[in-house]
């Protein structure tokens, strides 16, 4: 098991069908322990109902968009499980009506709030951590980001300009923390029915064009995800900084 005594915090649990559960047992079944952050308004009778499949996980409040919550949950982290190997920042947010209009008509809040919560709230975890001494050395960073950063994609809009700014924060980030030992990359996933995806008009379509267009024609599963991240916080990535690896039956190569 290529995660073996290791332990891992993940950001932004919210249920069974996000992305970030399907990391968390992908790290359970390669021998690591996982630690949760969620929003403070999240459904705790649910949520402690879903970590109860995994013995002794617990989860700690964290609002991505404010320093003092992270810095808080962080503390709570190391003070109950000590120093981590690695960190999955699974957040991102927008106003649905920034997602369902047309980007032109973005408002001013609806940008800021989009790209404070889904990429800046990344740069935060990271410097907190470290001030906080939170991680071990070869520690691995992760986040989850979409092609819709890359490519106009439907009903994406502000968030697409948010993963941008992600994926270019990574890239900044893996400098400053690779002079400590420390990585940071990316997942690209493909479009899987999460209970954000909702939030995307006529997403059902996009999941049928994946499947015609892929090389390998299926969409990808939350468990696929996982395995990549697994990878990632794994020292069989021990080369692979500030990447963008795409985790998407092969959909972001193909032509129209």
């Amino acid at each position: 098991m290529i995660l073996q005594g290791k332990k891992i915090l993940i950001m932004g649990i919210r249920n069974k069908w996000s992305i970030a559960w399907g990391v968390a047992q992908a790290v359970t079944n390669q021998g690591g322990e996982v630690i949760f952050t969620h929003h403070p308004m999240e459904n705790m009778e649910k949520l402690h109902s879903l970590l109860s499949e995994i013995p002794g996980a617990k989860t700690y409040p964290c609002d991505a968009a404010s320093d003092e919550s992270i810095q808080e949950a962080l503390k709570l982290v190391k003070q109950n499980h000590g120093k981590i190997d690695g960190i999955l920042h699974c957040i991102a947010h927008a106003n649905t009506d920034d997602l369902r209009n047309d980007f032109i008509k973005t408002s001013r809040e609806g940008f800021a709030h989009a790209s404070d919560v889904s990429a800046y709230s990344l740069v935060a975890t990271a410097r907190l951590a470290k001030e906080e001494d939170l991680l071990n050395e070869n520690a691995s960073i992760v986040a989850l980001t979409y092609f819709g950063s890359e490519k106009v994609m439907e009903g994406y809009n502000v968030m697409g300009v948010a993963k941008a700014a992600l994926e270019a924060s990574i890239r900044y980030l893996s400098k400053d923390l690779g002079v400590d030992g420390i990585r940071i990359n990316a997942i690209s996933a493909g479009p899987i029915k999460t209970l954000s995806a909702k939030g995307i008009k006529d997403f059902g379509s996009i999941l049928d064009i994946v499947e015609q267009r892929a090389p390998l024609k299926k969409n990808v599963t939350q468990v696929e995800v996982g395995n990549v991240a697994a990878f990632l916080f794994s020292s069989l990535s021990s080369a692979i900084t500030g990447e963008v690896i795409h985790a998407d039956n092969g959909f972001s190569i193909t032509g129209a």
